[in-house]
């Protein structure tokens, strides 16, 4: 039996699928920029490399998430 997949992560399918992009290199992505608030992420993510609001969503909490639990 599987789990399915909840919260932000269950959206990293798709997102590769759309963008062409691993989960790893958007995290990196962000990790490598300067902005570090949630909101200034989703905008940046948006307007520089043209994902979806929802998307840009899932992967700023799920990243924020797992660098805030380290």
């Amino acid at each position: 039996m599987t789990d399915t997949v909840k919260g932000p992560a269950s959206y990293f399918p798709s997102i590769e699928k759309k963008y062409g992009r691993p989960i790893a290199e958007w995290k990196e992505l962000m990790r490598s920029s300067p902005l570090v608030k949630h909101m200034e992420l989703v905008a940046w993510l948006k307007t520089e490399h043209g994902l979806g609001h929802g998307h840009a969503n899932a992967l700023v909490a799920h990243t924020l998430a797992e660098d805030n639990a380290k």
